[in-house]
């Protein structure tokens, strides 16, 4: 059974739902498997959604528009993925960056799980290391540059992922992580696969 999702972030009427329910429609949900909320996405409370997730059975398909009406951040985007996977639930997004998910194929899903997964655990160091970066700025002013940042479990996992997709740019990629090309290949081949030094921080990183 196919089931949708609809979020617009003003309940005063200056926002309508339309666009979202024509496309859910012509995707094949059906009207009463429909769900709506009047929410910003920031809140914890959206009782449709809530409803929603919980009317899900088994083999069902969750379809929303775009990605970003579903969780209001990444941590909790991670979690509903998560919990869909594990109940046997699908996940389609219809447009936007996240258009190419569609979890009711299991290789797909499993990877969409991991970046999810990935990125999550990516966004939690980089606030740790910015917290980092500024206490050590504040002790040392007007000192410019430094070291980049080495490689961390979560890196290796998002590394990983993309390295094997065949959009990915290494420079951009050095970038994103802040690392350089020297430190990535050390860790993951250019196919994605492991290498040494990022088996022994996930193994490391596991024991913890």
């Amino acid at each position: 059974m196919l089931v949708g999702y609809m979020r617009v972030s003003k309940a005063d009427g200056s926002q309508s739902t339309d666009l979202e329910r024509d496309a859910l429609l012509a995707a094949g949900v059906d009207l009463d498997a429909l769900y709506e909320d009047k929410a910003s996405g920031k809140k914890d409370d959206r009782p449709h959604l809530t409803a929603c997730l919980k009317a899900l059975r088994p083999g069902d398909t969750l379809m929303v528009w775009k990605l970003d009406r579903l969780g209001r951040d990444l941590r909790h985007l991670v979690n509903i993925v998560h919990d869909l996977t594990q109940r046997g639930i699908g996940l389609k997004v219809l447009t936007g960056q996240g258009a190419a998910i569609d979890t009711t194929t299991s290789a797909s899903g499993r990877l969409v799980f991991g970046i999810f997964a990935a990125l999550a655990e990516f966004e939690r160091e980089l606030i740790s290391e910015r917290t980092i970066a500024g206490l050590a700025a504040a002790r040392a002013r007007g000192r410019k540059g430094g070291r980049p940042y080495k490689m961390t479990p979560a890196k290796v996992r998002l590394a990983a992922a993309s390295m094997g997709q065949p959009d990915t740019k290494v420079g951009d990629l050095c970038t994103e992580l802040g690392v350089t090309r020297q430190t990535l290949y050390r860790h993951v081949s250019p196919t994605g696969q492991l290498r040494a030094a990022g088996q022994r921080l996930l193994s490391s990183s596991s024991r913890g």
